[in-house]
């Protein structure tokens, strides 16, 4: 998968560096991953939500963290819409972020 944007990933880890672990696992797999379904995803992460119009949720270090990742399957492209803590995913409307 081609991930969109590395770059949002790096900001956030390097201002809460607990995370920078995770996220950079995270990216490493998804790059190397050929999902072509959400059933695929899920196969890789069983605890990520699928949310609808293509849109995953990840939990990251337990939770306390949430990323959004729209995909375009067909493409293989990944967009990061989210990345933020639990209580801020939780101000958000997750199918129009």
């Amino acid at each position: 998968m081609r991930i969109i944007a590395k770059k949002t990933l790096q900001e956030y880890w390097n201002k809460h560096a607990n995370c920078r672990k995770e996220l950079e696992e995270w990216y490493g797999i998804a790059t190397r991953a050929d999902w072509s379904s959400p059933h695929d995803v899920k196969r890789h992460y069983s605890k990520a939500s699928i949310v609808g119009d293509n849109r995953v949720v990840f939990n990251i270090v337990g939770g306390n963290y949430r990323l959004i990742v729209k995909f375009a399957y067909k493409t293989r492209i990944g967009f990061i819409r989210f990345i933020g803590t639990h209580q801020e995913y939780n101000k958000i409307d997750v199918k129009n972020v």
